[in-house]
C-alpha cells in the first residue's frame, strides 16, 4: 500500500476550491457490469452562499422533536429513517446523492448532524458553524451540548429497534461509498470533510463521540477497501487488454484504443492513490489510536474491521504491518476483544493460498494462540482451538506434539463446547488419514474395514490420557465429528470375537477392557442422545429428524448386540470389569425386536448367561449389574416379560432357599462357626441384597432371617463384619419396599402395624450396632439410622399420605445422643486418625481422599436430621463450633446447614450459634483455668468464629433483628451466670466471654442497641461500673462497643481512646441523669433512676480519667441525631472547669431530696487530685493529640491523592476520562473490613460491579467516601440499595 502524508484533523473548509472534474468513461467493464460515464465531480466552484440561499430547499430554524433545527428536516430525517430501517438504504443514500449534487454544503452538513446525531448528542452544527469554525471548535461546542444525564447513546441502548440500528448505520456507511465510488469520493470535498470529521470525534473524551465515530470510520475504511479492490481489479484488467493490443500486428492495432487504454489506466491509477491516500488517513488517524482505547468495544471494532480488509484485500493489508495489531492485541484483558483476534484470523487461516503470508506471525504468536486454548473465558478457549485446527490442516509441520497434547485433554473438560472443539481437534490429528477405499471393491466390515484402525487408535489415546473413568466425556467430544466411526458397533465386535488376521497384532487385555468400556458409551449416547453428567446444559428439545436417527440407532444396536452380547458374556465370564460394563448394554435396547426379530434363542441364551454369571461372582458391582440387566428385561409391556420373569423368580427361590438352609446351619453352630460355611452364606447374601435393590422380594420372608441373623450378632458378637453389613442392607431393603407397598394406599391396617413394628426393631437394633467395636458396621448401621430417621419423620405424611401417620417415629433422645457421638467420634478427627485405611495404605493420596469422601457423606447424613427438624436443632451447635477447625473438609457442609436453619428458625439457629460459642468457651477455661490469657490462640480462635458467624447474618438488619438480638440476650445471661471464683468483688467468671459476644454488637441496629445496654446494666452492680482493671476489660469493651453503635454502626467493635471519649462526651453534653446504687449495691430498674443523685456524675466529671465513667442509666446515652464530626469536638474537659450556676444549684439542692445518698457519698470533687489522676489525665491528653494528629495525616493524605488524581487526569489526555475507576486505593484502608463483608454473604452477591463511564461527567462525580465501609453503613446510606 503506498505510503501517504497524514490528512490534517481538522480541515479548514475552503471557500472557493477548484473541484475536478474528469470525463471517467472508462468504467464500462467493471465488475458490476456498471456503465459508468458519470464525470468525478459537478462543475463550478465552491464559494459562500448569500443569507437568503442558506437552507435552501428546507424548512426554517425551528424545534423537530425537541431538537433546534436550522437547516430544514433532512439532517433529522436522514437520522429516523436510518433509525427505523424501513426504507432501503439505496434509495436513502440516493436522495442524499441528489441533495449533494443541488447543493453539496447543505447535504454535507445534513451528514455532519447525522453523524452527531447518531452519538446521542441533542447538539445541531448550524451553516455558520459549517463555514466559519474548525472541526475541533465545532466538537468542543458539541461536547459542550451534549446530554449527559443518561450514560446511553443509540449504540448502547437496549430494545429491539437500537438493536438493529447498529446494522442499518453500518449498512447506509457502506451504501454510502458504494453509490459515490465513481465519481463523489474523489471530489476532494466530501470525503475530506467526512474523514476529518470522524477522526477528530474520535479523539474525543466523551465516549458516545468515540464510539459512534470510530465504529463510522472502520465501516468507511471497509467500504475503500472494496473500491481499491474493484479499482486493483479493473486496472489488472485494462493492463490485459493493453497488452493484448500491442501485441497485436503494427495493420491490426488500433492506436486509438490503446492511447483510450492508456488514458483509463491512467486515471485508474489516480483514482488508487486517492482511495490509499484516504485509507492511510482514516488507519493512522483512527485505527492507530483506538486499537488501544480504554473501551473494549472500541477496541474490539479495530480489530474485527481489520481482520475483514486483510481478508479482502490481502494484497495490500496481509503482511506483517498489520498483523502484528492482531498479534498485539491477543494478550488484551477483556475477552471480547481477544475473541475478535481469533475469528479474524480464522477468516485468514480458512484460505489456503494465504498460508504463505502467514508464516511469520505463525511461528511469533502460536505459543500465544496454544495457550489461549486454556482462556479462563469459554468462547476464547473455543475459538482458538478451532484456529489451531485450521492452522492443523494447513500445515502439519507448524505445531509440535506438545502444542497437540495441550489440546488433546481438553476432550475431558466439562464444558461441553471447549471439548467438542478439541475433538475436532483431535479427529482431524488422529483421524484424517484414512484408508482409501478401491472403487468397485465390496465393502469391508468387521476387522477388515477401513474404520478398525481407527477404533484402534481411539483406545490407545483413551489409554495413554491415563483418565480411564471418563470414556464417557471422550465419547461426547467424537460424537459431532465422529459419530460414523463410533456407531461402527459391527467392526467393535469383530475386534473383540473374530480371530486377529495374519500379521495382525491382538488387542491386550487392558485394550479389550477400554474398548468394551467405549462401545458402552457409545451405545448409550446414541440411545439416549444427551451428553454425560457435567456438561450437560438442560434437556433440549430434540428434533424429527434426531429423533428417526435415535430409533434408526437403537434398532440397528438391539440387533447387533441381541446376537452378540451372549457370546461376549461366554468369553469373559470371568473378569468382572468386563463383565460389568456388557452387562449394561440390554438397558438401551429395543426389546420388541427380540419378538419381531424372532431373536427368542438368543434372549435365551442371554439369561442363560446372566444365571452362570450370578453364580459364578460375589462382586457387588457385578451382581448390582445383573439385577438391573433382569430388571430392564422384565417390562410388562413387551411380550418377552413372562419369559424373563420365570428365569428370574426361579433364580431368586433358589437363592432364598439356599440362604435359609446355610443360615439355619451357620446359627446352629455357634462360636465355633466355619470360614466356608460363612463364606457360603456372605456370597448367598451379596446376590440377595443386590436383587433386593432393583427388585421386590417380598414374598419371600427375608427380614425375618435377616434380623435373627443380626441378633445373634449383637448376642455373640464375633459375627464376621461383612455379613453384618449385608444384612443389615438387605433389612433396610425390606423396610423399605414394604413402605413403597403401602404407600399406594391399598394396604391394610394390619400391614401398617407390622411396618411399624419391624421398623422400629430396625431402627433399635441399629442403635445397638453403633457401639460395635468394627467401625464399618458402625458406619453402614449410622447412614441405614440416618436414612430411615429421615424417611419416616414427620414429612412423610405430606403430599396426601395422611394414612402413613402411625408410621412416623422421633428418635428418643438417647438416640439422638448417640447419632452426634458417633459424628463428634468418627468425623471430626485428624487424617492421620483414621485407622480405616491399613496395610500402610495410609500415605496413599488416593484412600485419604476416599476416607474423606466417606466421612463427608456422614456429616452430610446427619446435616440433613438437622435440616429437617428430625433432630433437635440445638443438636447444631457441636457441629457449628468445628467450622474453623474443619473448614477445608467440612466447611461447605457446616455453613449450607447453618444458613438452611436460618432459613427454618432464625431465632433458634441464633441460639444454636451462641450455644457453640459458650460449649468452646467451657472446653477452653476446663483446659486453661479461670485466669487465662485472652490473647492465647484457643481464646483468639473462639473469638474468630464469632467473626465468622457474624458474617453470615449479611448485611440486612432488618431481617435478623429479633435473631440477634436473642443471641445478645443468651450471650450477657451466660457471661453473669457464674459468680467469681475469687469471691465477692471480683468479675464473673464468664465475664470475658463478653469480649467475644462484642463481634455481634455491629449487627445490631441503633436503637437495639440501646435495648441490649438496658438489659447489660441490670445484671451490673454499681462496683462493676466503676472496676478499670484488666480482668473488667471485656465488659468495658462491649459496653463500648454498644455505646458506639448509638451514633455510628460500624464494620467492628470501636475500641480505644474514641471509644472512651465518646462516652465521657456523652456524660459532658446531658443532663446528668445517673446516680449511684443502693446500699446493697445493685443496679435499678431504669424506670426508677431518674431522680437519683449527681454526686457521682459530677465526680466523674471532674476526675481526669482515660476510661469512661459507666453510664448509670440507658438515658446517659448519646444523641443519635448528632453527626460524625462532633463525635471529635471536645473529648476530653479540663478537670477543674467549675460547673455552671444552674448545675451548681442543683447541687445545693440534690442533698435535700436523697439525704441517704448524701450521706454515702462524699463531695470528691472538691478534693485536689492525687497524682495517679494527674498521670492519667496527662495521658488521655498525649492521646488525644496523636489522635488530632493522626486525622490531620489521614485529610493531608487524601488532599494529595485528590491533587494526583487530577493531575493524572489533566496529563492522560485523551483516554483518561473513560478509565475504569480506581477502587483500590479508596478502599485501601479498610481492605480487611470489605474482606470480611464479602465472607458473610452467599455465593457472590457482594461484588460491587461498578458500571464503565458513559462520558466526561462520571468521573467527576464520583465520591470517594461512597467506597469507605463505615459510610455504608452510615444511617444516610442504610435507607438506600446499593447492591
Amino acid at each position: 500500500m503506498i505510503a501517504a502524508p497524514e490528512i490534517p484533523s481538522e480541515f479548514p473548509f475552503p471557500q472557493d476550491t477548484d473541484t475536478r472534474f474528469s470525463s471517467d468513461t472508462d468504467f464500462s467493464e467493471d465488475l458490476d457490469g456498471r456503465s459508468t460515464t458519470a464525470a468525478k465531480g459537478k462543475g463550478g466552484k465552491k464559494g459562500k452562499k448569500g443569507a437568503g440561499e442558506k437552507g435552501k430547499g428546507g424548512k426554517g430554524a425551528g424545534r423537530i422533536n425537541g431538537h433546534h433545527q436550522e437547516n430544514g428536516m433532512e439532517n433529522m430525517m436522514l437520522f429516523e429513517v436510518v433509525k427505523l430501517g424501513r426504507s432501503a438504504m439505496q434509495s436513502v443514500v440516493d436522495d442524499w446523492i441528489e441533495s449533494y449534487k443541488h447543493d453539496r454544503d447543505v447535504a454535507l452538513l445534513d451528514l455532519i448532524n447525522f453523524f452527531i446525531q447518531c452519538s446521542g448528542c441533542k447538539g445541531v452544527v448550524s451553516g455558520e458553524m459549517f463555514r466559519n469554525m474548525q472541526n475541533s471548535e465545532i466538537i468542543r461546542r458539541m461536547t459542550e451540548e451534549f446530554d449527559e444525564d443518561s450514560g446511553d447513546y443509540p449504540l448502547t441502548i437496549a430494545g429491539p429497534q437500537w438493536k438493529k440500528f447498529k446494522s442499518s448505520f453500518c449498512e447506509f456507511i457502506a451504501v454510502l461509498v458504494r453509490q459515490c465510488q465513481y465519481s463523489i469520493i474523489y471530489d476532494e470535498y466530501m470525503m475530506d470533510t467526512v474523514i476529518s470529521l470522524l477522526t477528530g470525534l474520535s479523539d474525543s473524551q466523551v465516549r458516545a463521540f468515540r464510539h459512534t465515530s470510530t465504529l463510522a470510520a472502520m465501516k468507511l475504511m471497509t467500504a475503500l477497501v472494496n473500491v481499491a479492490l474493484n479499482l486493483s481489479i479493473n486496472m489488472d484488467n485494462t493492463q490485459r487488454q493493453y497488452e493484448a493490443e500491442r501485441n497485436k500486428m503494427v495493420a491490426k492495432r488500433a492506436n486509438d484504443r490503446l492511447e483510450l487504454l492508456l488514458q483509463k489506466r491512467k486515471e485508474l491509477q489516480e483514482n488508487q492513490d486517492e482511495i490509499e491516500n484516504m485509507m492511510n488517513a482514516i488507519f493512522k488517524g483512527v485505527f492507530v489510536h483506538r486499537y488501544r482505547d480504554s473501551i473494549a468495544e472500541i477496541r474490539a471494532i479495530c480489530i474485527e474491521e481489520i481482520g475483514v480488509w486483510m481478508k479482502l484485500y490481502s494484497d495490500a493489508f496481509l503482511n506483517d504491518s498489520y498483523l502484528k495489531y492482531v498479534g498485539w492485541t491477543m494478550h488484551d484483558k477483556q475477552g471480547e476483544v481477544r475473541l475478535k483476534c481469533l475469528t479474524a484470523l480464522q477468516g485468514l487461516y480458512y484460505n489456503r493460498e494465504l498460508n504463505a503470508r502467514l508464516e511469520l506471525f505463525t511461528s511469533r504468536f502460536k505459543d500465544r494462540i496454544v495457550s489461549m486454548t486454556l482462556d479462563k473465558e469459554y468462547d476464547v478457549a473455543v475459538q482458538a482451538i478451532k484456529l489451531l485446527t485450521l492452522v492443523l490442516n494447513s500445515t502439519d509441520e507448524v505445531l509440535t506434539p506438545e502444542d497437540c497434547e495441550s489440546v488433546y485433554h481438553l476432550v475431558y473438560s466439562a464444558h461441553r463446547p471447549v471439548a467438542i472443539a478439541a475433538g475436532e481437534f483431535l479427529f482431524k490429528k488422529l483421524f484424517s488419514q484414512r484408508e482409501p477405499e478401491e472403487e468397485g471393491a465390496p465393502k469391508r466390515r468387521g476387522r477388515q474395514s477401513p474404520n478398525a484402525n481407527l477404533i484402534k487408535t481411539t483406545v490407545f489415546f483413551f489409554l495413554e490420557s491415563e483418565l480411564h473413568e471418563h470414556a464417557a466425556y471422550l465419547v461426547d467430544s467424537l460424537w459431532e465429528c465422529g459419530a460414523e466411526l463410533l456407531k461402527d458397533w459391527e467392526c467393535m465386535i469383530s475386534l473383540l470375537l473374530d480371530d486377529p488376521l495374519p500379521g495382525e497384532e491382538a488387542l491386550t487385555d487392558r485394550q479389550e477392557t477400554a474398548l468394551i468400556e467405549i462401545m458402552l458409551c457409545t451405545v448409550r449416547q446414541a440411545a439416549e442422545c444427551h451428553p454425560p453428567v457435567g456438561r450437560g446444559t438442560g434437556k433440549r428439545v430434540m428434533t424429527a429428524k434426531e429423533k428417526k436417527t435415535q430409533l434408526d440407532d437403537r434398532t440397528r444396536m438391539t440387533e447387533l448386540f441381541a446376537v452378540a452380547l451372549p457370546p461376549l458374556l461366554a468369553k469373559y465370564a470371568v473378569d468382572s470389569e468386563k463383565v460389568t460394563n456388557l452387562l449394561q448394554l440390554p438397558q438401551f435396547f429395543d426389546l420388541e425386536i427380540y419378538t419381531t426379530g424372532r431373536l427368542e434363542k438368543h434372549l435365551e441364551s442371554l439369561l442363560r448367561q446372566i444365571r452362570e454369571i450370578v453364580e459364578k461372582h460375589t462382586d457387588t458391582e457385578v451382581l448390582e449389574a445383573c439385577s438391573k440387566t433382569y430388571h430392564a428385561l422384565c417390562n410388562e409391556e413387551f411380550t418377552i416379560f413372562n419369559r424373563v420373569d420365570i428365569a428370574r423368580s426361579q433364580l431368586l427361590d433358589e437363592l432364598v432357599d439356599k440362604f435359609n438352609r446355610l443360615l439355619e446351619d451357620f446359627l446352629q453352630e455357634g462360636e465355633e462357626t466355619d470360614d466356608d460355611d460363612a463364606y457360603q452364606v456372605l456370597s448367598t447374601l451379596k446376590r440377595i441384597t443386590a436383587f433386593h435393590n432393583a427388585h421386590d422380594l417380598s414374598g419371600w420372608d427375608l427380614f425375618t432371617s435377616n434380623f435373627k441373623l443380626l441378633n445373634t450378632g449383637i448376642e455373640n458378637g464375633d459375627m464376621p463384619e461383612q455379613i453384618v453389613i449385608h444384612s443389615l442392607q438387605c433389612t433396610h431393603y425390606v423396610i423399605l419396599w414394604h413402605l413403597a407397598k403401602s404407600s399406594e394406599g391399598s394396604s391394610r391396617k394390619d400391614d401398617l402395624v407390622t411396618l411399624r413394628k419391624q421398623m422400629r426393631a430396625f431402627c433399635m437394633m441399629c442403635q445397638r450396632y453403633l457401639t460395635n467395636v468394627n467401625t464399618a458396621v458402625k458406619e453402614q448401621a449410622f447412614t441405614i439410622l440416618c436414612d430411615l430417621l429421615l424417611i419416616f419423620s414427620h414429612q412423610m405424611v405430606s403430599g396426601g399420605r395422611e394414612h402413613l401417620e402411625p408410621l412416623v417415629y422421633s428418635p428418643e433422645d438417647s438416640l439422638q445422643a448417640e447419632l452426634l457421638s458417633f459424628i463428634l467420634n468418627h468425623v471430626f478427627i485428624d487424617q492421620d486418625d483414621d485407622t480405616n485405611s491399613t496395610d500402610g495404605q495410609q500415605d496413599d493420596e488416593a484412600v485419604k481422599i476416599e476416607a474423606l469422601h466417606k466421612r463427608r457423606n456422614l456429616l452430610a447424613a446427619y446435616c440433613k436430621l438437622i435440616i429437617y427438624c428430625v433432630v433437635e436443632m440445638k443438636t447444631g451447635a457441636d457441629i457449628f463450633k468445628q467450622y474453623m477447625r474443619y473448614y477445608n473438609d467440612y466447611g461447605d457442609i457446616i455453613k449450607e446447614t447453618m444458613s438452611k436453619t436460618r432459613q427454618i428458625d432464625k431465632i433458634q439457629c441464633a441460639k444454636t450459634l451462641i450455644l457453640s460459642l459458650q460449649q468452646l468457651f467451657n472446653e477452653m477455661l476446663s483446659e486453661l483455668g479461670h485466669g487465662f490469657d485472652r490473647s492465647s490462640s484457643a481464646f483468639c480462635g473462639i473469638k474468630e468464629l464469632a467473626r465468622r458467624f457474624s458474617l453470615t447474618f449479611g448485611l440486612d438488619q432488618v431481617k435478623t433483628r429479633d435473631a440477634i438480638a436473642m443471641l445478645h440476650k443468651d450471650g450477657i445471661e451466660f457471661a453473669f451466670k457464674d459468680p467469681s471464683p475469687q469471691g465477692e468483688g471480683g468479675p464473673p467468671l464468664n465475664l470475658a466471654f463478653l469480649d467475644i459476644l462484642s463481634e455481634f454488637s455491629s449487627k445490631l441496629m441503633r436503637q437495639d442497641k440501646r435495648t441490649v445496654h438496658m438489659y447489660l446494666e441490670r445484671f451490673m452492680t454499681f462496683q462493676m461500673a466503676l472496676q478499670r482493671e484488666d480482668c473488667w476489660l471485656p465488659l468495658i469493651s462491649y459496653r463500648n462497643s454498644l455505646q458506639a453503635g448509638g451514633d455510628d454502626d460500624t464494620m467492628s467493635v470501636m475500641s480505644g481512646y474514641s471509644s472512651r471519649g465518646s462516652s465521657i462526651r456523652s456524660k459532658k453534653t446531658k443532663t446528668p441523669a445517673a446516680t449511684a446504687g443502693t446500699s446493697v449495691a445493685k443496679r435499678k430498674l431504669p424506670e426508677e433512676e431518674s431522680s437519683s443523685s449527681s454526686e457521682v456524675w459530677q465526680q466523674s466529671m471532674q476526675t481526669p480519667v482515660m476510661l469512661p465513667s459507666p453510664h448509670l442509666t440507658s438515658t446517659a446515652m448519646r444523641d443519635p441525631k448528632r453527626g460524625r464530626d462532633d463525635a471529635y469536638m471536645g473529648v476530653y474537659a479540663l478537670p477543674h472547669d467549675p460547673p455552671p450556676p444552674q448545675q451548681q444549684q442543683q447541687q445545693q439542692q440534690q442533698p435535700h431530696q436523697h439525704p441517704q445518698h448524701h450521706q454515702q457519698t462524699p463531695q470528691h470533687h472538691q478534693t485536689p487530685m492525687d497524682y495517679n489522676s494527674q498521670v492519667t489525665w496527662m495521658l488521655a491528653q498525649r492521646q488525644q493529640d496523636e489522635a488530632r494528629q493522626q486525622q490531620e495525616r489521614a485529610m493531608n493524605y487524601a488532599k494529595l491523592r485528590t491533587n494526583l488524581q487530577h493531575a493524572i487526569r489533566r496529563g492522560t489526555g485523551l483516554m483518561e476520562e473513560d478509565e475504569e475507576p480506581i477502587v483500590e486505593d479508596v478502599m485501601m484502608s479498610s481492605e480487611g473490613r470489605m474482606d470480611d463483608l464479602n465472607e458473610g454473604m452467599d455465593f457472590d452477591t457482594m461484588d460491587i460491579d461498578l458500571p464503565p463511564s458513559k462520558n466526561r461527567r462520571e468521573r467527576s462525580e464520583l465520591k470517594p467516601d461512597y467506597f469507605d465501609p463505615a459510610s455504608i453503613m452510615d444511617e444516610s446510606v442504610l435507607g438506600v440499595s446499593m447492591f
